[in-house]
């Protein structure tokens, strides 16, 4: 008798847990309901009011690219340095990681003549994206920039458009200098915007 009493006691335990999860879910489906309708503005539409609810937040969200988009035009407005450095032919024109720079004989002003495939792919121009900067031993009023062919900016010294050489792979190699090729010779550039040579 006490078994069956025990046993009875247990099944109406597990129906009275059972109906308190039930109630307690739509108890708390009652209320999500009714704070997504307040949020709403209108009493009929407590559902669609929950789509509605997220759009305030994209305000404060839209703010955030307004920072990010004033260092994004900055690095353009910082173009390749120029600087000087010792070599074995004495000092010449560099980049900012010493590499060595050259000018086209064949050049006609600040008109680049190496536009060929050929041309550019050893004798690179020195490319720049805003105005160029003067490094140690440079004179800044003898930088500049000239427009080549192909619509890019080209960094150059005394009216000379500036180029690398495909084989200098160190700083301070100039094994471009005096090569006759494309049209001219190539050569190191002086700080003072002379040809070395």
């Amino acid at each position: 008798m006490y078994l069956v009493r025990n046993g009875f006691r247990e099944r109406e335990l597990r129906e009275m847990v059972s109906k308190l999860v039930i109630t307690g879910a739509i108890v708390a489906a009652a209320l999500v309901l009714a704070a997504c309708g307040s949020g709403s503005g209108s009493g009929s539409g407590g559902y669609y009011g929950a789509a509605t609810s997220p759009s305030p937040s994209t305000a404060p969200v839209s703010t955030y690219p307004s920072p990010t988009s004033s260092p994004v035009s900055s690095p353009a407005a910082a173009g390749t340095t120029i600087k000087a450095a010792s070599s074995r032919l004495g000092q010449i024109l560099v980049d900012a990681n010493g590499r060595t720079l050259y000018l086209f004989v064949a050049d006609s002003g600040t008109t680049s003549n190496c536009n060929s495939a050929g041309c550019v792919q050893n004798w690179p121009p020195v490319l720049t994206k805003g105005t160029p900067q003067a490094g140690a031993g440079v004179n800044a009023s003898l930088l500049g920039t000239t427009t080549r062919k192909d619509g890019t900016t080209e960094v150059t010294y005394a009216g000379h458009p500036l180029y690398y050489f495909i084989a200098d792979k160190q700083p301070g190699q100039v094994t471009g200098q005096g090569i006759d090729a494309f049209g001219g010779p190539w050569y190191v550039v002086s700080p003072s915007g002379a040809q070395i040579g």
